[in-house]
């Protein structure tokens, strides 16, 4: 009896087509040096949270729901005063992507939660870190079709980071708009 590996759609587009692109676009001199997607981390401030600690639960079951992994809550580091804030006190969620649910969370993020953003017209291109990481910011959590709308209490956003081995921005920009990443077409047209 033989089994059939599942590799999901995006790493396959990676493999035979993002590649092939990359190398021919930066004359590498092996497909080994195309940079490749490393991880997607997801964080989520819980505005609220050091007055109802519920919050934070519901952000990481909603976290568990969108990515189809486990979440953990994310703590304090120090005392804010002004914010009535202790050490340790639970403030948000956060989940860490890798490998086959990584590409299929950018698959559906790109095919199916960005294009459900209201008057979309692409994302920033803006964002990089000059290391070749993005970050992009998601205002609303219903985007999302995992999440029911008549569930959810209030209105979050969370912040997307792409973590990627390339070595510049243009290289990192290349290599997420060959997997489909939606930037705005910027263009000096004058029409």
């Amino acid at each position: 009896m033989s089994t059939i590996k599942y590799t999901p759609r995006l790493a396959d587009k990676y493999k035979n087509e993002v590649v092939p692109a990359l190398v021919k676009k930066f004359a590498y001199k092996s497909i080994m040096q195309a940079p490749k997607l490393e991880k997607i981390a997801i964080n989520r401030g819980v505005n609220g949270a050091v007055t109802d600690k519920k919050l934070v639960d519901i952000a990481v079951a909603e976290l568990e729901q969108i990515t189809g992994q486990k979440a953990v809550p994310t703590f304090s580091k120090k005392d804010i005063s002004n914010f009535k804030l202790r050490k340790g006190m639970p403030i948000g969620a956060r989940v860490t992507l890798r490998g086959e649910k990584m590409y299929e969370f950018l698959d559906r993020l790109v095919s199916v939660a960005l294009p459900r953003v209201r008057d979309f017209k692409g994302i920033s291109d803006k964002a990089f870190d000059g290391r070749g990481n993005y970050t992009l910011g998601v205002t609303e959590q219903i985007i999302f079709p995992e999440i029911d709308i008549d569930k959810v209490n209030k209105i979050t956003g969370m912040d997307i980071t792409f973590v990627t081995t390339a070595q510049t921005n243009e290289e990192a920009y290349e290599l997420l708009k060959e997997l489909g990443m939606p930037f705005k077409n910027i263009k000096k047209d004058n029409n």
